[in-house]
Parts: structure tokens; C-alpha cells; sequence
């Protein structure tokens, strides 16, 4: 089998595709990478299919389609810049656009778009696609699915790492040091989803670059401690969310209750609630006093965002995973390239322990390009 897979996914803050060539011999390594944004129209589109609304059926077909082609086209593209074959790779490993991700009540579902079908018809490459559903058959929560991957490459005897992923949602991965116990991986709440849709609303930009707008304003403490005390932030784990949950209605609904604030003070309130919970998630920990810490995601790239986080932990070591050498902007697509493999070669890619799932599964189905 080629030891040469490409991961794909479209992450909650909803900014594009990326999609990874990994070699595994055995351990991954990063070959080559590939991002697309979304045409402006589409983007809109999956932001609004991300909450309930009208006309949804039709709308989500639509989208299907429109991702499946444009992460074939990206898959075809990175193959181009990479000189490598379609028939040199084993899989893709695609995880699609999240829609919807309800893990509770009486009859949990997670949604995920970008019909896989296409992908294959595409690239001629089989497709490893809907990760989560099997998980969450199992009684799991379905997410988060990444800390299989992040033990893999990550965890090394006598240190204790936590690896967070601050995308549109943030989560976190427990690497105890010592190999006896079990790793715990959980979403802490908001990453950036939040501190995009006010930056959206506030400066008609997708996002705050380098948290400058929010370094602009100051925390209001009474804003702060309303949305710290959401019942999210107090679950234990396992436990899961989404967009749909910390939505722009979330957010009006506290704003309300402490009346008019200085827009770049809410966003000075949003980037210190998603350093917050994060850091009171670490701190939460059993037995892990102080444990170094690795970020990858979008929000590494936040300035603003990884000066709060080392000031709500300190003492403690804050940085992007790039200093292990796993550039942090492709440790997401690189897990859904290795999720891919473990299903050609029907190994499990959850963890009971992290998802709440009643055993260990082999997850994904396969879609041939035939």
C-alpha cells in the first residue's frame, strides 16, 4: 500500500480548505499543503446553513455539491504543486464542512457536507469520509476526533503536554507523561468563532488580525463572568459543541443584560473568554500541575490571543506546536490524513475515554472512485 495520504477538512471558523499531503514511514510527515478559500457567496452560505433556518433541504444539497467539487478541485490542485500522482496515493481522508453537530438528547446527530462522492470522481483517489457518525453510534459525542492523532505524534514519556486546537471551537488534548495513563481530550468552548462573527460585524473582516481589535479595547469583568457562566464551561468531560451553540445570539443575549459596551471592548471580552475557558479547562485538570502547552489552529496565529493565554497560565510553557516540528496551521488535515489510514487498515480512530464512545471503533466509510 502507498504510505502517502492526503487529509482534508474545512474547520467551525469556516475560512476554506486545506488539505495535507502526509507520508507515514511509519510516523507522519507533512509533504506538502494546500489551501483554498471559499467564494465569498458560499462562505455566507455555510455560515447561515450553521443555524437553523429556511428552505434548509434544498440549500444543504446545493452546498454538498459545491464543497465535494471544491475539495476535489484542491486535492487535484495540491497534487499539481507537489508533482506527485493521484495513483500514488492510498487515501484521502476528508472530513468535510460541519453543519450541524447536536451530540445530545434523545436521537444525537452530526452533519458534515461535501459529498465525497464527488471528491473521488474528481481525483480518481478513494475517499475516507463521515468520521464522526460511527462514534457517535457508539453513545460517543463524536468529537473531538483529533486526539487519537495528537497521542500519535505528540506524546513522549516523562512530560505532560496538553495540545490545544483553537479553530472556530477550541479543544484540548491531555499527553500524560507517564505512559500508565490514559489521554483526555474534550472542547473547551469558543476559539475563534465568536472573535470572527464580531469582527464581521464590527469591521467587515473575516477575522481580527492578530487580535489588533481586541487589544484596542478592554474586558468588561461583568460581560466576562455572564458568559464564563454558561453551564458548557462547567460539564465535565466528555463533551462537545459547536457554532450552532456559542452563536451571535448567544452573545446578544449577555449583551443585553449589561447594556451599551464599546465594540472594541466586547472584543477584548470575547478573546479573554476564549483564554479563560481554556486555561481554566487546563487548570481543571486532575494531576497535571503545571504541563507544557502546545497551540495549533488559527488561533495561534493570534498574538493578542497567546499573550492572554500565558498570562491566565503562569509559569506554565505556551507555544505553537511548529516548535515540536508540526506546523500548527496543518495538524487538523494531517489527523484526517491518518484517520483515513487507520480505516484502510481497520484500526480504531476514536477514543472511548475522550468522546464517551462504548469502545474503540474503526471509523469512516469508503467511497472507490470506480
Amino acid at each position: 500500500m502507498p504510505d502517502l495520504f492526503i487529509g482534508t477538512l474545512s474547520g467551525t471558523s469556516v475560512d476554506g480548505i486545506d488539505a495535507a499531503l502526509v507520508r507515514f514511514s511509519p510516523q507522519p510527515a507533512l509533504v506538502a499543503s494546500h489551501s483554498m478559500k471559499f467564494p465569498a457567496d458560499l462562505r455566507q452560505e455555510l455560515l447561515a446553513l450553521g443555524v437553523p433556518g429556511a428552505n434548509e433541504i434544498d440549500r444543504l444539497g446545493s452546498a454538498d455539491v459545491r464543497l465535494g467539487r471544491l475539495f476535489g478541485q484542491a486535492v487535484n490542485q495540491l497534487l499539481q504543486q507537489a508533482g506527485v500522482n493521484p495513483g500514488d496515493i492510498a487515501a484521502i481522508g476528508s472530513h468535510g464542512q460541519t453543519i450541524r453537530h447536536r451530540p445530545g438528547g434523545a436521537a444525537p446527530f452530526t452533519q458534515q457536507i461535501g459529498d465525497p462522492n464527488i471528491i473521488a470522481a474528481t481525483t480518481g483517489i478513494p475517499v475516507v469520509a463521515d468520521f464522526r457518525r460511527k462514534d457517535l453510534a457508539l453513545g460517543g459525542q463524536g468529537a473531538p476526533l483529533v486526539p487519537a492523532f495528537h497521542e500519535a505524534v505528540f506524546r513522549v514519556p516523562g512530560k505532560d503536554r496538553v495540545i490545544v486546537n483553537i479553530g472556530g471551537i477550541a479543544n484540548l488534548t491531555v499527553l500524560p507523561g507517564d505512559a500508565a495513563r490514559p489521554i483526555l481530550g474534550f472542547d473547551t468552548g469558543p476559539g475563534n468563532t465568536l472573535l470572527d462573527g464580531w469582527s464581521r460585524r464590527c469591521l467587515n473582516a473575516p477575522m481580527d488580525r492578530d487580535g489588533a481589535f481586541a487589544a484596542s479595547g478592554t474586558p468588561h469583568a461583568g460581560l466576562l463572568a455572564a458568559l464564563l457562566g454558561d453551564g458548557y464551561f462547567h460539564q465535565p468531560p466528555p463533551k462537545s459543541t459547536g457554532p450552532e451553540y456559542f452563536t451571535a445570539a448567544w452573545l446578544q443575549r449577555h449583551l443585553a443584560a449589561v447594556g451599551d459596551l464599546a465594540p472594541a471592548d466586547v472584543q477584548a471580552t470575547l478573546l479573554a473568554l476564549t483564554a479563560r475557558s481554556i486555561a481554566d479547562a487546563i487548570k481543571a485538570l486532575p494531576d497535571l500541575a503545571r504541563p507544557d502547552v502546545f497551540v495549533c489552529g488559527g488561533g495561534a496565529h493570534n498574538g493578542a490571543l497567546m499573550r492572554a493565554l500565558r498570562g491566565n497560565l503562569p509559569g506554565a510553557t505556551v507555544a505553537p506546536t511548529d516548535t515540536l516540528g508540526v506546523a500548527g496551521d496543518w495538524v487538523e488535515a494531517m489527523a484526517f490524513a491518518w484517520l483515513a489510514r487507520q480505516r484502510l487498515q481497520a484500526q480504531p480512530g476514536n477514543c472511548p475515554r475522550v468522546t464517551g464512545a462504548s469502545r474503540p471503533a474503526v471509523l469512516g466509510g469508503l467511497w472507490l472512485p470506480e
